[in-house]
């Protein structure tokens, strides 16, 4: 008998009234902004900033991401439900999907088989619509922009080649990547380059997870960074008097949505922004909700911990005035074996040497850990194909290291099988062991934090620069732009900026190829490589194989 897809097993489960899932971390049934009966907003005043700081953050983060998988969100959803199976109040704060992925690649993205956030099909389709808020603030502005540039009275004398606030929507749509606007005539607008990036890349998106509060929010907005005067005068949103309207727009997607997992745990899912370029990390107000709400917070970062639990740690953590209690970092079988040189087709086939040569890249992100001040736990994602040889070499491994491996077997077992993790998890957080600090300081100079970054995360041995990227930190510190964090952009595949280097990479250099800046957000994007904010679609997307029928049945998301 075949194992049930993850939206047979969705859907053949016992969802209960989001009522219920309130009552359990103590919110009012009449505070519930409902959206249908298995979902609702959550109002801002739960946040206790009392209560914060003494509950426990438990950050999930993996290796670097392969096409084997790893499974960050199932184990996050699977740990929760573990903590709470052994007597703990514990809340998982995870991103919302992106229909870019979801109909791209992934095919659903709410964790999977016995883990996962329910209602699956809403979660992955607009779930509450916050997406839809962001796209359209981010989409208000560049109409205030192309309004201003026609507007002879009240022009702002704004150049069209300084522009870099782009529109956005939630599709892969590699099309839309570099188009011209305002043709057709005057009265059509200022014919310019311009184009169009993802949703969770937009700087709006990366502005609603950093925000504290509703007046934070709107701030930031006013601090989105336009382009210049012809007299080489900076830009901002808040010249275009644009921040209040930007935000009326996004009143209700600042709210963190309630939702439960599969075992009628609460789970809040907030946002859901790129982490090679948006930071990765659902937003500070979910994250503060539920550690208002519950003991323990169990929440993750985006793609490996090179990028998603680094801006976590440097970025979420600097603006939200968090830390992290415990660090557990997902790899499987499957993945190290790639990370060691096995080729597809043979991911599923054991394979202790090419495992052993990929346990450099998992050795690499536990160093990582310990530079935070984290004592990292390893969390084995088991797959059927694990043979028990290499699951006991990992162990044996991490053992060596005075580093403990476990189990997570949440995908067939739920969170039965992730009680073992969540015990030690707990253990962690008890220690005393885990003493976060930051990598850096945000007030040293850029290039300081960027070569800090490359040589103890990612492992380079030096950072080269472009001419195009010299000129443009000349502009940054000219505009007093350089002390903030940094959100390098690069790609996930590898420790390094190439993504063929797989496994630990060694006697290699970064290049940063320019510079973008969120003003608005807080900070500065070093481009690494060729970055895309508009994603394409695959050969076969996940779209082809979806399916629903005249009853609205659907089938095909996973």
């Amino acid at each position: 008998m075949s194992f049930p897809t993850d939206i047979e097993i969705a859907e053949s489960s016992k969802i209960q009234h989001i009522k219920n899932i309130a009552e359990k971390i103590g919110i009012a049934e009449d505070d519930l902004e409902y959206y249908g009966k298995y979902k609702a907003k959550i109002p801002l005043f739960y946040i206790d900033e009392e209560k914060v700081k003494k509950s426990k953050l438990v950050l999930v983060t993996a290796i670097n991401p392969t096409p084997a998988g790893e499974g960050k969100t199932t184990v996050s959803v699977g740990l929760n439900d573990g903590l709470n199976k052994i007597g703990k109040k514990s809340v998982a704060v995870l991103r919302e999907p992106s229909l870019g992925p979801v109909f791209g690649v992934k095919g659903g993205a709410a964790g999977g088989g016995y883990a996962q956030v329910i209602p699956m099909v809403d979660i992955n389709l607009h779930f509450t619509g916050d997406f839809s808020a962001i796209e359209k603030a981010n989409n208000l502005l560049s109409a205030l922009i192309d309004n201003n540039l026609q507007n002879k009275k009240f022009s702002l004398n704004i150049d069209p080649r300084t522009i870099t606030w782009k529109r956005v929507m939630d599709m892969n749509d590699r099309a839309l990547r570099h188009i011209i606007v305002g043709l057709g005539g005057s009265m059509n607008g200022i014919p310019r380059e311009e184009g169009f990036n993802i949703t969770p890349a937009s700087e709006v998106m990366a502005i609603l997870c950093l925000s504290n509060d509703f007046e934070d929010l709107k701030n930031r907005l006013g601090n989105i960074f336009v382009g210049f005067t012809f007299d080489k005068k900076p830009i901002f949103a808040r010249d275009l008097k644009a921040e209040s309207a930007m935000a009326i727009l996004l009143k209700d997607a600042i709210k963190p949505n309630l939702v439960q997992t599969l075992e009628g745990n609460p789970a809040i899912l907030h946002g859901g922004p790129f982490a090679n370029i948006a930071q990765g990390t659902n937003s500070i107000i979910a994250t503060k909700t539920g550690l208002s709400l519950a003991d323990y917070v169990v929440t993750e970062a985006g793609f490996g911990a090179d990028l998603g639990a680094e801006k976590f740690l440097d970025i979420k953590c600097h603006y939200g005035n968090i830390k992290p209690d415990a660090y557990v970092i997902v790899a499987t079988v499957r993945a190290l074996r790639y990370h060691g040189g096995a080729k597809k087709g043979e991911y599923e086939v054991p394979n202790l040497p090419s495992l052993r040569k990929g346990f450099e890249n998992l050795g690499k992100h536990i160093e990582n850990a310990a530079k935070f001040g984290m004592h990292p736990i390893v969390a084995i994602n088991r797959f059927a194909t694990d043979s028990e040889e290499e699951i006991d070499f990992i162990k044996e491994e991490c053992s060596k290291i005075n580093v403990k491996a476990i189990l997570a077997e949440e995908f067939t077992k739920g969170g039965t099988g992730m009680m073992e993790l969540a015990e030690e998890v707990v253990r962690s957080v008890e220690s005393g062991k885990n003493n976060f600090k930051p990598l850096y300081k945000v007030d040293d100079s850029v290039e300081h934090k960027i070569e800090t970054i490359a040589k103890e995360i990612y492992g380079a041995e030096s950072v080269v620069y472009s001419q195009k990227a010299k000129n443009q930190l000349k502009t940054i510190y000219e505009l007093g732009f350089d002390k903030v964090p940094i959100c390098m952009a690069k790609t996930p595949k590898s420790l390094s900026d190439d993504d063929t280097k797989i496994g630990r990479p060694t006697d290699f250099k970064i290049t940063i190829r320019e510079f973008e800046f969120a003003a608005g957000a807080g900070f500065i994007i070093p481009i690494l490589g060729d970055m895309m904010r508009m994603p394409g679609l695959p050969n076969v997307p996940a779209a082809e194989g979806m399916f629903i029928d005249k009853d609205g049945k659907i089938t095909g998301l996973s």
